[in-house]
C-alpha cells in the first residue's frame, strides 16, 4: 500500500513539474517579466525541453542529478523571479491550452537542437586547439 502512495506522489510531482515548465514558457513572453527573469526562465525551459543533459544519464547516480535537483531548482527560482500575477495568468492559459490539446512547437525544438549543436562544435574546437 505504501509503495502505491509513493508512486502516486512521484507521478503527481512529475505532472506539476511539466505544468510549471509550460507556465514558465508562457510567462517568458509576458512584457511584465523583468529581462533577467526572462533570460533565466528561457534557459531553464530550454534545458528542461532539451534532449541533452549536462550530466549524461548513463553515469550512475549523478546522471539523474540534473533531472531530480537541477531542473526543479531552476523552475523554483524562475517562478520566484516572475511576478505572481503573471504566474497566475499563465497557469490559467496553460490549463486552457492543455484542455485543447498539447501544443507542438517544432521551431522552438529546432532552435534548441541547433544551439546544442553549435555549443558542441564550439567546445570541440576549443578542445582541439587545447590539445594540439
Amino acid at each position: 500500500m505504501g509503495e502505491a502512495k509513493a508512486l502516486e506522489r512521484v507521478k503527481s510531482k512529475a505532472r506539476e513539474i511539466k505544468r510549471n515548465i509550460f507556465v514558465l514558457y508562457l510567462a517568458y513572453k509576458d512584457p511584465k517579466v523583468p529581462w533577467y527573469a526572462r533570460l533565466f526562465t528561457i534557459l531553464v525551459v530550454a534545458y528542461a525541453f532539451s534532449p541533452i543533459d549536462l550530466i549524461p544519464d548513463f553515469i550512475p547516480v549523478l546522471g539523474y542529478l540534473d533531472d531530480l535537483i537541477i531542473v526543479p531548482l531552476g523552475i523554483t527560482l524562475a517562478l520566484k523571479m516572475i511576478p505572481t500575477s503573471v504566474i497566475e495568468d499563465c497557469k490559467v492559459r496553460a490549463e486552457e491550452i492543455r484542455k485543447n490539446g498539447k501544443p507542438k512547437n517544432w521551431v522552438t525544438g529546432a532552435i534548441v537542437i541547433l544551439v546544442w549543436i553549435l555549443l558542441a562544435i564550439w567546445i570541440g574546437s576549443m578542445c582541439y586547439k587545447f590539445f594540439t
